[in-house]
């Protein structure tokens, strides 16, 4: 198969042949149809991820389908059509069993813990725990995303911070999780106000439904008065900057809540004085577990939810290895495509493995 391969943190990956992978005990070998950049993958590129290991393949957000399964699998056979959250739980621990599979103390992810959908072909682990069925109909581009961005702005927004429909949700950072978030807010009935520092970024989530654009640099003032009714009573920060935690901290009102999604290089400065005196949380949201995905789905059923609206731009491998090590840009979302996309999925090659 063909793979984007990084053999230095850093450095510019390539794009290589490397074997087919084979499907764990208990987990599949997938076809990538989509594979989506995200912010984590250049983190891990940089060499901030701790559970990366070189030469590697990265990539977690994807959609394809089962080519190959691996002994005890029962839920998923060669052919279906799947994404998978990035965080794979173990299925077996108090965690998995409660659905928490997000925090698992066995977790595994691709592109992190072991080679990811930089490719054309990806292994998965406990698959009957960890896969989720897409719609045959359903964009490629469109339904990769689920498996990171979209899923975690909705668990942020829903799971973590409580979103209810006509709330006004205060998004900092329009990045991939940030414009999920306001797509969510909207499908939800809510309302999202964003902060960003780049006005390309700004001008996005506007296109995409928010209702106010703040640049950072005009500071909790103007976040205030944009999100009104005395700052924000939930906040999601997903630019995964220190000073975004700052003002997001210092927007909320009163009892308020941050939820935290973004990645920093570096342990943050935190006004704790500001949260005593105003009773303020700051929790975190990691993902989000294949049990939680029903709700999700049900948005992109019935159309209230679009994925397919975030993606700027599809590509195939060898660009997306370059952009892999390239600034991103402001307000964009970059799929890449491994397979033609125009290729007739019904001509996809599936071959199950013998239990």
């Amino acid at each position: 198969m063909r793979a984007v391969r990084i053999t230095a943190f850093g450095a510019p990956p390539e794009v290589v042949d490397l074997p087919d992978p084979t499907p764990p005990v208990g987990g599949v070998v997938v076809r990538v149809e989509a594979t989506g950049l995200c912010a984590s993958d250049r983190f891990a590129w940089a060499g901030h991820d701790g559970d990366v290991t070189l030469p590697h393949v990265p990539g977690h957000e994807l959609v394809g389908h089962v080519v190959a399964t691996g002994a005890g699998v029962t839920r998923f056979r060669a052919g279906d059509r799947v994404t998978t959250p990035f965080v794979c739980g173990c299925g077996a621990c108090p965690d998995c069993r409660a659905g928490r599979a997000q925090v698992c103390p066995h977790q595994q992810q691709p592109g992190f813990t072991h080679d990811g959908s930089f490719a054309e072909l990806v292994a998965l682990h406990h698959a009957d725990h960890n896969l989720v069925p897409v719609p045959d109909d359903a964009d490629a581009a469109g339904a990769a995303l689920l498996g990171c961005r979209v899923a975690t702005a909705h668990r942020a927004l829903v799971g973590r911070g409580g979103l209810t429909s006509g709330e006004r949700v205060l998004v900092l950072g329009a990045g991939g999780v940030g414009l999920a978030a306001v797509l969510i807010a909207s499908a939800l009935g809510a309302e999202a106000v964003v902060a960003d520092p780049s006005p390309a970024a700004r001008a996005r989530a506007v296109e995409l439904g928010a209702v106010a654009a703040v640049d950072t640099a005009d500071g909790p003032v103007a976040v205030h008065g944009a999100v009104g009714d005395g700052g924000a009573r939930l906040a999601v920060e997903a630019a995964g900057r220190a000073d975004a935690l700052d003002l997001g901290v210092r927007s909320l009102r009163r009892q308020g809540t941050l939820v935290q999604v973004g990645l920093l290089a570096r342990e943050p400065v935190v006004p704790v004085p500001l949260m005593i005196a105003h009773e303020l949380t700051v929790t975190g949201s990691h993902g989000m577990a294949a049990a939680d995905y029903p709700e999700l789905m049900a948005l992109v059923a019935d159309g209230r939810l679009d994925p397919g609206r975030l993606v700027t731009r599809r590509t195939g491998l060898d660009a997306l290895a370059g952009a892999l090590a390239a600034a991103p840009e402001p307000g964009g979302i970059l799929v890449g495509l491994p397979r033609d996309p125009a290729a007739d999925r019904s001509a996809l090659p599936v071959q199950p493995v013998p239990g």
